[in-house]
């Protein structure tokens, strides 16, 4: 049997693998699954249709599953999707998906959500991401792997960060940041590459240098964003070992949907 605190409420109908452990005052809804592993808080409230992987830490305090704060939301049964390995810090938010979009938000594996941090309704975040405090996404956001989103950051409803994007403390961002890319500012400005980050993640200096002359293509060229796609396109030709990266960006670029960090 699951490891459930005397008080804590859980609904019969929820399922729970044998090795759960769920905290004392925590509240589980019938539509909640869990996997093996996870270690659910005190005073913490999973309900809607949630489905949560393995090995996941969920602190006091946090709601999962609770409905969009959309108003176009008419109880349809949209989903929450949480994957395994994910730290989930105190007061975190994670909303159900619409009917409007894919009915799902979801969350990957291995990411690091610290306090208070908000995933709207129909978010789509990779794994591997770091949200430090206070991070805020809109609905329909889509986070790419290892993007770092720093304190007190708002984006706004339907962007794209690509993967490996870093995103400063306190940026308010309106429009798309292409992987790799470091914004930061209220407007959001790009001030390069992350290059530290991709040095952590292991990226040669033969990668790295070929990102940083497609971040120069696209935003010191002075040329016009569909002539840097041209630009891009011949420079990933010749890239060798960074070809698969600069590809990545071209692809963004061409899916961008609200303009990107300029």
């Amino acid at each position: 049997m699951s490891k459930v605190h005397p008080s804590a409420i859980v609904d019969p109908k929820a399922e729970l693998d044998s090795t759960v452990e769920v905290g004392p005052y925590s509240i589980i809804g019938p539509d909640v699954r869990i996997g093996a592993g996870t270690v659910v808080g005190p005073h913490v409230v999973i309900e809607g249709h949630t489905t949560i992987g393995r090995d996941n830490r969920i602190f006091q305090f946090a709601s999962l599953g609770a409905a969009p704060q959309d108003k176009k939301w008419a109880g349809e049964p949209t989903r929450l999707e949480i994957g395994d390995r994910n730290t989930i810090r105190e007061f975190c938010t994670f909303n159900l998906g619409t009917a409007q979009d894919a009915g799902v938000t979801r969350l990957g594996d291995d990411n690091w959500m610290s306090a208070y941090t908000h995933l709207a309704h129909d978010c789509q975040v990779g794994s591997n991401t770091i949200f430090s405090n206070n991070a805020q996404l809109a609905g329909h956001v889509h986070v790419g792997d290892w993007a770092i989103l720093s304190g007190y950051c708002g984006v706004h409803q339907f962007c794209k960060i690509g993967a490996h994007a870093f995103i400063g403390m306190y940026t308010s961002l309106t429009q798309d940041v292409p992987p790799f890319v470091l914004v930061s500012g209220n407007p959001a400005e790009a001030h390069g590459v992350n290059i530290e980050g991709l040095k952590r993640r292991g990226f040669t200096r033969e990668q790295i240098n070929g990102i940083r002359a497609a971040y120069k293509t696209i935003y010191r060229s002075g040329l016009t964003l569909e002539e840097a796609k041209a630009k891009l396109a011949e420079e990933e030709a010749a890239a060798g070992d960074a070809a698969q990266h600069i590809r990545a960006m071209r692809d963004f670029l061409d899916n961008a949907s609200r303009g990107i960090v300029r």
